[in-house]
This record gives C-alpha cells, structure tokens and sequence, in this order.
C-alpha cells in the first residue's frame, strides 16, 4: 500500500534524525525548519510519530494481507 511506504519513508527519516541527534547533538528537521518549535518542525515531527504508530501495524500483518493475495483452503 502506499501509505505503508509513506509511513515507513517517515520513520525512517525520523530515524536518523533521532541517530543524528545522539551522534552529533544536530537535530536536521529543526535545522532546516526553522528551530525545534517552530510550527512547520512540529508538523514534521508529529507526522513521523504518527508514521512510527502505523509501522506497528505492520508488525501485525500476515504476508498475503500485505501482497494482496487471498489465501487458498487446501
């Protein structure tokens, strides 16, 4: 699904900010947004949270769900 992939697009830039902030103490969405309050910088990071929430679901997911394939009785 595409929304899938968007969600995980964003986690994973979430991700290395997260890596970039314990390794070099540089926070890039407020850098490039305009500071850690700064309301575009809050869009952004309440958007990669509400990304990491739909990740989970994909922890629940069986493969054919995820393919689109119906599952065959045998």
């Amino acid at each position: 699904m595409v929304i899938d992939k968007i969600a995980l697009t964003l986690a994973i830039i979430g991700a290395l900010n997260w890596g970039a902030i314990g390794l070099f103490g540089f926070d890039a969405v407020a850098f490039l947004f305009g500071g850690q309050m700064a309301v575009f910088s809050r869009v952004i990071y309440a958007l990669v949270g509400l990304a990491g929430l739909w990740c989970i679901t994909l922890l629940f997911r069986s493969s054919d769900e995820e393919t689109g394939h119906a599952r065959h009785a045998a």
